[in-house]
């Protein structure tokens, strides 16, 4: 046994298993894929990485396994499953993993390739591990899949406090030891046992408070939208493929990027942090429904038409709309009075934590700085957007100075 000092959990004990899937190239590939992809160009101390993150969740994996006292051999896959949960990532984790499902139905937890093949199909036949128990452990299926994917998985309860350590911000510190502790199987159903109400609600309230902070701030939402589109010009000129795009990691794909003719400039972009700028931040209720749930052929129908009829480069001009809010989060379940309940059916604060996600809602058109006039104008009339007119060119009146730093 080893022992790994982590950023978060301080010392992380490691064993044969663990360590062996640590030293396959298929994990060690996620020490070159940041956590939040672009959001380093935000906060700059937001360097860590898939790796670290994937420790951390074996980590409390071991912790929930002993706690619930799982059957030993079961506690294995779930301890492998916590450890290889993000190995289908593709480059900069989420930020076009959109892309990826659009055009071939793809999601980082489908991994069963992965699994049956070396080399860490050769872990799991070491271990006497099956593939596709693990594989339905990342998925959430099962009693105990629950524990690596549902509402109050492992995974987020490290994510939350990995990315609030590393950028800074002060919203994502959760009680790993009481979560883990009060977790508890009733009826096969993984719930927080009673007297656990803000125990759970502390949990979606980091959520939600990390939501705009980090997740969703507009610099990393420009940053990631131009990248996106990098990328789609990237596989739509058949330069590389679908396949080859799962294989790298970031720094392959800024190669590939700064070595494609059509997406260098976009890459550039990225690599000097000199990005587009917001000429729309729209609120839902002045977005059009029809606009808020458009496809992405859709979406790029209204980006050249926009284009097209100020006759600039279609590249030049990005809508970015959101997911609508998801009210999963409710989702989580807490023993009450030897009653399994929804969190959302005790607890105020979820709804107003749903509403408020409704209330940050912001569909975005982004576009160079030279052209933020004319792409303002035209994107309000092309969306049939209800700002009259006050949510354009805000970046080219006043506050420049400060905007030149924050985008």
């Amino acid at each position: 046994m080893k022992t790994i000092k982590d950023s978060v959990h301080d010392h992380i004990n490691i064993d044969g298993l663990a360590m062996d899937l640590l030293d396959t190239s298929t994990v060690q590939r996620l020490r070159h894929i940041k956590q939040l992809g672009t959001v380093s160009l935000v906060y700059p101390s937001a360097n860590h990485t898939r790796f670290e993150h994937s420790i951390g969740v074996y980590h409390l994996a071991c912790k929930v396994t002993d706690n619930l006292e799982a059957p030993s051999h079961m506690a294995n896959h779930i301890r492998a499953a916590a450890m290889l949960h993000d190995v289908g990532h593709s480059p900069y984790s989420h930020n076009i993993e959109t892309l990826l499902n659009h055009k071939t139905g793809f999601k980082h937890e489908d991994i069963g390739d992965l699994l049956t093949n070396p080399p860490l199909s050769n872990v799991l036949d070491k271990h006497e591990l099956d593939a596709k128990i693990i594989a339905d452990l990342i998925l959430g299926k099962g009693r105990y899949g629950q524990i690596i994917s549902s509402s109050i998985d492992v995974d987020r309860m490290d994510y939350l406090s990995r990315d609030a350590h590393h950028t800074g911000v002060p919203y994502g510190l959760i009680d790993h030891g009481r979560l883990v502790r009060e977790l508890r199987f009733i009826d096969d159903q993984l719930v927080l046992s009673e007297g656990n109400i803000q125990t759970a609600e502390s949990l979606l309230l980091a959520r939600a408070l990390m939501g705009p902070t980090v997740y969703n701030h507009h610099v990393a939402r420009i940053s990631k939208s131009i990248l996106r589109r990098a990328t789609e010009l990237l596989l739509d000129s058949n330069a590389i493929t679908v396949p080859d795009l799962r294989n790298m990691d970031d720094h392959d794909l800024h190669s590939a990027l700064r070595n494609h003719k059509e997406a260098s400039h976009l890459e550039k972009r990225i690599a000097n942090r000199d990005l587009y700028k917001r000429v729309i931040w729209a609120e839902m209720k002045d977005v059009p429904s029809d606009v808020i749930n458009a496809d992405p052929e859709m979406v790029h129908k209204f980006e050249d038409s926009i284009s097209n009829s100020l006759n600039i480069n279609p590249q030049s001009v990005i809508i970015d709309i959101p997911p609508l809010p998801s009210k999963t989060e409710g989702e989580i379940q807490v023993e009450i009075a030897g009653e399994i309940r929804m969190l959302a059916e005790q607890s105020p604060l979820v709804k107003s934590l749903y509403d408020a996600q409704v209330e940050q809602w912001r569909l975005g058109v982004y576009t160079p700085k030279e052209l933020v006039e004319k792409v303002g104008r035209s994107a309000e009339s092309e969306l049939n957007l209800k700002t009259n007119g006050h949510l354009i060119s805000i970046r080219s009146k006043k506050n420049f100075s400060l905007d030149h730093f924050s985008n």
